[in-house]
Protein backbone atom coordinates (compact mmCIF):
# COMPACT_ATOMS: atom_id res chain seq x y z
CA UNK A 1 0.00 0.00 0.00
CA UNK A 2 1.19 3.58 -1.21
CA UNK A 3 0.75 6.96 -1.85
CA UNK A 4 -0.29 7.33 -5.38
CA UNK A 5 0.10 11.03 -6.05
CA UNK A 6 1.57 14.38 -4.91
CA UNK A 7 3.74 15.49 -2.48
CA UNK A 8 4.44 11.82 -1.02
CA UNK A 9 4.11 9.71 -4.08
CA UNK A 10 4.82 6.43 -3.67
CA UNK A 11 5.88 6.31 -0.25
CA UNK A 12 5.03 2.80 1.17
CA UNK A 13 2.42 3.13 4.20
CA UNK A 14 2.84 0.58 7.21
CA UNK A 15 1.65 -2.67 6.22
CA UNK A 16 -1.89 -3.59 7.72
CA UNK A 17 -0.19 -7.52 8.85
CA UNK A 18 -2.62 -9.43 10.06
CA UNK A 19 -4.57 -6.94 10.96
CA UNK A 20 -7.37 -6.31 13.85
CA UNK A 21 -9.84 -8.95 12.31
CA UNK A 22 -12.58 -7.82 14.92
CA UNK A 23 -12.30 -4.15 13.53
CA UNK A 24 -12.45 -5.44 10.25
CA UNK A 25 -9.26 -3.56 8.68
CA UNK A 26 -9.62 -3.77 5.13
CA UNK A 27 -7.14 -0.62 3.56
CA UNK A 28 -8.86 0.86 0.45
CA UNK A 29 -6.52 -1.08 -2.35
CA UNK A 30 -4.07 1.18 -4.65
CA UNK A 31 -6.43 0.76 -7.30
CA UNK A 32 -9.58 1.58 -5.79
CA UNK A 33 -7.79 4.68 -4.48
CA UNK A 34 -6.22 6.14 -7.82
CA UNK A 35 -9.41 5.63 -9.69
CA UNK A 36 -11.34 7.56 -6.84
CA UNK A 37 -9.54 10.27 -6.90
CA UNK A 38 -9.78 10.60 -10.58
CA UNK A 39 -13.21 10.65 -10.12
CA UNK A 40 -12.83 13.26 -7.49
CA UNK A 41 -10.16 15.57 -9.71
CA UNK A 42 -11.67 14.45 -13.29
CA UNK A 43 -13.59 17.89 -13.39
CA UNK A 44 -17.41 17.28 -12.74
CA UNK A 45 -16.10 18.69 -8.55
CA UNK A 46 -13.79 20.82 -9.75
CA UNK A 47 -10.49 20.31 -7.16
CA UNK A 48 -12.52 19.37 -3.99
CA UNK A 49 -9.12 18.07 -2.60
CA UNK A 50 -6.73 20.88 -2.50
CA UNK A 51 -7.03 23.30 0.75
CA UNK A 52 -10.09 20.93 1.94
CA UNK A 53 -10.60 19.99 5.12
CA UNK A 54 -10.83 16.16 5.49
CA UNK A 55 -12.67 13.87 7.89
CA UNK A 56 -11.82 10.29 7.29
CA UNK A 57 -14.28 8.05 9.17
CA UNK A 58 -13.62 4.55 9.98
CA UNK A 59 -10.11 5.74 9.41
CA UNK A 60 -7.87 2.04 9.61
CA UNK A 61 -4.67 2.96 7.66
CA UNK A 62 -5.44 6.41 7.25
CA UNK A 63 -4.57 6.08 3.39
CA UNK A 64 -7.13 7.77 2.03
CA UNK A 65 -6.65 10.45 4.56
CA UNK A 66 -3.35 10.67 3.91
CA UNK A 67 -3.67 10.70 0.30
CA UNK A 68 -5.92 13.95 -0.08
CA UNK A 69 -3.45 15.39 1.97
CA UNK A 70 -0.57 14.52 -0.25
CA UNK A 71 -2.81 16.41 -2.65
CA UNK A 72 -2.84 19.38 -1.12
CA UNK A 73 -5.69 18.92 1.57
CA UNK A 74 -4.70 21.54 4.16
CA UNK A 75 -6.02 19.04 7.64
CA UNK A 76 -7.38 15.78 8.31
CA UNK A 77 -9.01 14.22 11.01
CA UNK A 78 -9.07 10.37 11.53
CA UNK A 79 -11.66 8.63 12.95
CA UNK A 80 -11.14 5.19 14.48
CA UNK A 81 -11.62 3.78 17.74
CA UNK A 82 -9.47 0.42 16.74
CA UNK A 83 -6.33 -0.20 18.76
CA UNK A 84 -4.49 -1.87 15.51
CA UNK A 85 -6.20 1.19 14.06
CA UNK A 86 -4.85 3.95 16.02
CA UNK A 87 -1.57 2.08 16.18
CA UNK A 88 -1.19 2.45 12.32
CA UNK A 89 -2.41 5.70 12.04
CA UNK A 90 -0.05 7.13 13.97
CA UNK A 91 2.74 5.20 11.87
CA UNK A 92 1.43 6.21 8.90
CA UNK A 93 1.52 9.89 9.84
CA UNK A 94 5.01 9.65 11.24
CA UNK A 95 5.90 8.59 7.93
CA UNK A 96 4.65 11.02 5.80
CA UNK A 97 5.54 13.52 8.62
CA UNK A 98 2.21 15.22 8.92
CA UNK A 99 1.61 15.63 12.26
CA UNK A 100 0.89 19.25 12.16
CA UNK A 101 -1.55 19.10 9.79
CA UNK A 102 -3.46 15.97 11.37
CA UNK A 103 -6.03 14.88 14.33
CA UNK A 104 -6.70 11.52 15.57
CA UNK A 105 -9.71 10.64 17.41
CA UNK A 106 -10.22 7.68 18.94
CA UNK A 107 -13.93 7.02 19.07
CA UNK A 108 -16.71 5.57 17.05
CA UNK A 109 -17.51 7.31 14.39
CA UNK A 110 -21.36 6.71 14.37
CA UNK A 111 -21.25 8.74 17.99
CA UNK A 112 -18.77 11.99 16.73
CA UNK A 113 -18.56 14.53 19.40
CA UNK A 114 -19.81 18.31 18.77
CA UNK A 115 -17.30 19.58 16.43
CA UNK A 116 -15.46 22.85 17.67
CA UNK A 117 -13.27 24.15 14.50
CA UNK A 118 -14.02 24.33 10.93
CA UNK A 119 -16.37 21.99 9.27
CA UNK A 120 -15.06 19.78 7.08
CA UNK A 121 -15.29 19.56 3.26
CA UNK A 122 -14.79 16.24 2.24
CA UNK A 123 -15.07 12.89 4.09
CA UNK A 124 -13.89 9.42 3.15
CA UNK A 125 -16.44 6.61 5.14
CA UNK A 126 -15.05 3.38 4.72
CA UNK A 127 -17.07 1.49 7.06
CA UNK A 128 -17.05 -2.20 7.62
CA UNK A 129 -19.20 -3.66 5.02
CA UNK A 130 -22.10 -4.76 5.48
CA UNK A 131 -23.15 -3.54 9.19
CA UNK A 132 -25.39 -0.40 8.30
CA UNK A 133 -22.50 2.19 9.89
CA UNK A 134 -21.94 4.08 7.26
CA UNK A 135 -25.36 6.02 7.22
CA UNK A 136 -25.40 6.20 11.08
CA UNK A 137 -21.92 8.25 10.61
CA UNK A 138 -22.63 10.10 7.74
CA UNK A 139 -25.64 11.39 10.07
CA UNK A 140 -23.67 11.36 13.42
CA UNK A 141 -21.33 13.78 11.25
CA UNK A 142 -24.15 15.91 9.99
CA UNK A 143 -26.05 16.37 13.47
CA UNK A 144 -22.65 17.22 15.43
CA UNK A 145 -21.50 19.68 12.59
CA UNK A 146 -18.66 18.23 11.19
CA UNK A 147 -19.78 18.87 7.40
CA UNK A 148 -19.68 22.05 5.72
CA UNK A 149 -22.22 23.35 3.50
CA UNK A 150 -21.96 21.59 0.50
CA UNK A 151 -19.49 18.66 1.47
CA UNK A 152 -18.62 15.86 -0.39
CA UNK A 153 -18.62 12.19 0.90
CA UNK A 154 -16.77 9.56 -0.63
CA UNK A 155 -18.65 6.05 0.71
CA UNK A 156 -17.28 2.72 0.05
CA UNK A 157 -19.00 -0.21 0.30
CA UNK A 158 -19.85 -3.72 -0.48
CA UNK A 159 -23.29 -2.27 -2.40
CA UNK A 160 -24.34 0.76 -3.55
CA UNK A 161 -25.28 2.59 -0.83
CA UNK A 162 -28.16 5.44 -1.11
CA UNK A 163 -27.80 8.71 0.71
CA UNK A 164 -30.64 10.24 3.73
CA UNK A 165 -32.66 13.06 3.36
CA UNK A 166 -30.65 15.91 3.17
CA UNK A 167 -27.80 14.86 0.88
CA UNK A 168 -27.73 14.69 -2.67
CA UNK A 169 -26.47 11.19 -4.81
CA UNK A 170 -23.75 12.35 -7.34
CA UNK A 171 -22.26 9.07 -8.72
CA UNK A 172 -21.71 5.42 -7.95
CA UNK A 173 -19.34 2.97 -9.00
CA UNK A 174 -18.04 -1.04 -9.02
CA UNK A 175 -14.59 -1.52 -8.78
CA UNK A 176 -14.88 -5.63 -7.78
CA UNK A 177 -16.20 -5.61 -4.30
CA UNK A 178 -16.35 -2.54 -3.30
CA UNK A 179 -19.09 0.19 -4.73
CA UNK A 180 -17.80 4.05 -4.69
CA UNK A 181 -20.71 6.27 -3.81
CA UNK A 182 -20.43 10.14 -3.83
CA UNK A 183 -22.82 12.37 -2.03
CA UNK A 184 -23.19 15.74 -1.23
CA UNK A 185 -24.76 17.66 1.69
CA UNK A 186 -27.06 19.72 0.14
Amino acid sequence: MRIIAGQHRGLTLASVGKGDTAAHLRPTSDRVRESLFSVLLGGAYGDPVRGATVLDLFAGTGALGLEALSRGAAHCTFVDDGRKAQSLLRENINLTRRMDDTTILKTSATRLPAKKSPACTLVFMDPPYGKGLGEQALLSARDNGWLADGALIVWEENSAQFPPDGFELHDQRRYGDTWVTIVELV
